[in-house]
């Protein structure tokens, strides 16, 4: 039996949800959010007792898989419009910087170009510093997406650890050539 899949999805006061014909609709305070779940699951939104079960037709591989997968992502549509997920990411190096002009990132990260990222619709950018960048989504997925793209510009390397990080990443060092033997 799938542990995740059986447990049901507390929906807070703030939230409210509508099951329809293969949809999940989420609304709260930060936003909206709609889930197309497959046709092979069956989502119950119990309104009195304010919670969503997901129930799978069989024990095939398949059913068992999307069941567990199901429930997390409505289980994550609700948290995110209750409270948006946040990633942050640091710049470490010298003269590497972000600046955020409307709804473009640019990275100067020692390239001989500025890279410039076009920031999602869904998802919200700030710079409070030039060395730190946070995102901010009610869509756990599209934060995540655009914070690895972000990091992907310019991966932390190994042997100074300059680049882009998520706070608190820790980056596994070598000892250069001068220390080597």
């Amino acid at each position: 039996m799938s542990r995740i899949g059986n447990k049901s999805i507390p929906v807070a006061d703030g939230a409210e949800v509508t099951v329809d014909s293969g949809t999940v609709r989420v609304k709260g305070k930060h936003g909206e959010l709609s889930f197309n779940f497959h046709p092979n699951m069956e989502v119950v939104w119990d309104a009195d007792a304010r919670q969503v079960q997901v129930n799978r037709p069989n024990d095939q591989p398949q059913n068992r898989a999307l069941h567990g997968l199901t429930r997390a992502l409505i289980a994550n549509m609700v948290l995110g419009v209750q409270e948006p997920f946040v990633r942050k990411l640091e710049i470490q190096g010298v003269g590497y910087q972000a600046v955020l002009t409307g709804k473009e990132l640019a990275l100067q990260v020692g390239f001989a170009n500025t890279v410039r990222l076009q920031v999602p619709d869904n998802v919200i950018c700030e710079v409070p510093s030039t060395t730190s960048i946070i995102v901010k989504s009610t869509d756990k997925q599209a934060a995540g997406q655009f914070a690895a793209n972000i990091r992907r510009v310019r991966p932390p390397e190994p042997y100074k650890g300059k680049g882009i990080r998520y706070e608190g990443e820790q980056v596994r060092r070598k000892a250069g050539k001068a220390f080597g033997s």
